[in-house]
């Protein structure tokens, strides 16, 4: 496994990115409404995207054809945009999306309620996933392990009754989209991958309302829950410094 160390130059190269996704996000969400199309934010991303001066890192990655991944309801990542796709009142859009600026990327992915008819059980889906990630950040430390961030997440997850998605998981990022460690959203204290300051890290937790068994439709991108039960997907990408976790898609 070959982890890179990134300089406090490069983590600065690597926040500049994070930033502007998170300014896409933002742009996003606000047009996240009833009788939007997936296809409808796709554009939006695609004109920030230009208007900020970046690069999509999704758009081409090993032929996938959109800047953003837009996932609804039982969808858990990698829903690909389409006119056909509209937004109903009540459903919940994950959106993923990354850039690459000057050699660095950056990503980053929400979960956004749509309308105003949002059951109790999605809400707290989408409260649980991201309390997840929240305290996976908390436990980025020197001399933490991969396997201390990986039951972080299981344990908010699981203590609320929902699951958490084994098949995909976090990954390192600097100047390629995909870089090691693997980051798995599961595991256990003190086992694992020691974290260094330098490292740098997207973690993201995937989290099914039901069981944790997905598959991937025939489109050979979206991936959806084996139960139909709904789920959810937050993302930040994160450095180890020696002080925690700097988040750099905040």
């Amino acid at each position: 496994m070959a982890i890179t160390i990134r300089t406090p130059q490069e983590i600065e190269k690597l926040r500049r990115s994070g930033q502007v996704v998170r300014e896409i996000l933002e742009q996003v969400r606000q047009a996240v409404r009833p009788g939007a199309s997936t296809l409808d934010l796709e554009r939006v991303a695609a004109d920030k995207i230009r208007e900020l001066g970046a690069t999509p890192a999704f758009k081409g990655y090993r032929g996938y054809p959109c800047v953003l991944c837009t996932s609804i309801n039982d969808e858990v990542v990698h829903g690909i945009p389409s006119a056909e796709r509209k937004l109903h009142d009540g459903d919940i859009v994950s959106i993923d999306t990354g850039v690459v600026i000057d050699g660095y990327y950056g990503d980053s992915a929400i979960t956004v309620a749509v309308g105003q008819k949002i059951a109790a059980k999605t809400r707290k889906l989408l409260e649980v996933t991201e309390a997840s990630l929240a305290s996976a950040i908390r436990e980025v430390k020197p001399g933490a392990t991969l396997g201390d961030v990986g039951a972080a997440v299981q344990a908010v997850v699981e203590d609320e009754g929902f699951s958490v998605v084994r098949d995909f998981v976090g990954h390192g990022i600097g100047t390629r989209l995909h870089e090691d460690p693997q980051v798995p959203n599961f595991g256990r204290r003190g086992q694992g991958q020691k974290l260094r300051a330098g490292m740098v890290l997207a973690i993201e937790p995937m989290v099914n309302a039901g069981k944790p068994g997905v598959q991937v439709l025939r489109d050979g991108w979206t991936a959806v829950t084996e139960d139909g039960s709904w789920s959810a997907h937050f993302e930040h990408t994160v450095a180890v410094t020696a002080d925690g976790a700097l988040v750099l898609t905040q």
